[in-house]
């Protein structure tokens, strides 16, 4: 499990961090991304819907918003 904190970054920026690094890894290989931008919510599985990537888990960390990603087949 890599860990991406974006803290501190605002929209478009924790997705194109997280767009970034996925194409780095294998299928399959988990990001845990922290974000405390409120439109990660909205960004984040919609990214990972459009790009073929699974949204395993979106919980909530202390204020901040954390999302676990797998990469898809792409």
């Amino acid at each position: 499990l890599i860990e991406l904190d974006a803290t501190g970054l605002l929209c478009p920026l924790p997705v194109l961090k997280l767009q970034k690094m996925i194409k780095n890894i294998k299928e399959k290989e988990r990001i845990k991304l922290i974000t405390d931008d409120p439109a990660a919510v909205i960004d984040v599985p919609h990214f990972c819907k459009e790009q073929g990537h699974h949204l395993i888990e979106i919980s909530d960390q202390k204020g901040c918003d954390l999302f676990v990603i797998e990469r898809g087949k792409n």
